[in-house]
């Protein structure tokens, strides 16, 4: 008894939580499934012009990041019920905003270019 750490975290919480984390991540796939199928639909009923284009790619640009996003956070979840200790899990909060935030940063690049093309297109009647 002497020898327990008061940080650790007991191994039947991190069961529990990586249950937990594992069925969040199913139902978050079931909930995207639903949402890229209904934004099928609805892209499939807009008439095909450069507008619709650009908003289409906007939009599947958009997707992309908010599954990139979303996955990222299941794995610190994941990374984070499997912890040992509440200083493990600090490191892999650290590492998980520092790359978070690079890739918020790679993101707004790519949706600024993507907006700047939709504008010289609809600039140019492309």
């Amino acid at each position: 008894m002497a020898n327990q750490n008061p940080f650790e975290i007991p191994e039947q919480m991190r069961k529990m939580a990586e249950q937990s984390v594992e069925q969040a991540r199913n139902n978050y796939g079931q909930f995207m499934e639903a949402v890229l199928n209904a934004q099928s639909m609805w892209m499939s009923s807009m008439p095909t012009n450069s507008a619709t284009d650009g908003f289409k790619e906007v939009q599947n640009l958009g997707v992309k990041f908010a599954r990139e996003n979303s996955e990222a956070a299941l794995n610190l979840a994941s990374e984070v019920s499997k912890a040992k200790d509440y200083s493990e899990v600090l490191q892999i909060q650290s590492r998980y905003a520092q790359t978070q935030m690079q890739t918020f940063g790679i993101q707004g690049q790519e949706m600024a270019s993507l907006m700047s093309t939709m504008a010289q297109r609809a600039g140019t009647g492309r």
